[in-house]
């Protein structure tokens, strides 16, 4: 087991990709964050105020079921953190995993991909849904990124 975790939740496939290519890069487990009802694209269009993300967005004491809760976090120390950004902050399945696990005394560095936003206010956001951890902002990482690029961030961190 490497001292590291990266637990991604990828709606549509870009944030997965991220996660590996972060796990990859500096030797750290993956986990995937599914929820219990896979999103559909229609559930993901942002110009449907109907949609479920949509719906989700305006109420932000909504928590996602999710698919399974043996995400091996005790093990970790630092855990970084993924996930599209949906409205300028985090889908709140992040939330959802976040309050199901006790991360005081972990580090988690927060990653994101976006088609427009950068990661703004979300470590705020999230810093309620894990008290005790120490939460750090990150970056995006959008595109392909190199594994010297992703391993010279991560030690920086």
């Amino acid at each position: 087991m490497s001292k590291s975790l990266v637990a991604y939740f990828s709606a549509g496939g870009v944030t997965a990709r991220a996660a590996k290519d972060l796990a990859e890069a500096v030797g750290a487990d993956l986990y995937e964050i599914r929820p219990v009802v896979p999103y559909t694209p229609a559930d993901l269009n942002w110009n449907d105020p109907k949609s479920r993300s949509s719906l989700e967005r305006k109420d932000k004491s909504f928590r996602p079921e999710l698919a399974d809760h043996d995400a091996p976090v005790d093990g970790y120390k630092t855990i970084y953190l993924g996930f599209p950004i949906w409205w300028y902050t985090a889908p709140t399945i992040i939330n959802t995993f976040l309050e199901a696990y006790d991360f005081a005394g972990k580090t988690i560095v927060l990653f994101a991909t976006s088609g427009g936003s950068g990661l703004g206010g979300t470590a705020f956001d999230l810093s309620p849904s894990c008290p005790g951890a120490v939460m750090k902002t990150g970056k995006l990482l959008n595109g392909r990124l190199s594994e010297a690029s992703l391993r010279q961030w991560a030690e920086v961190l």
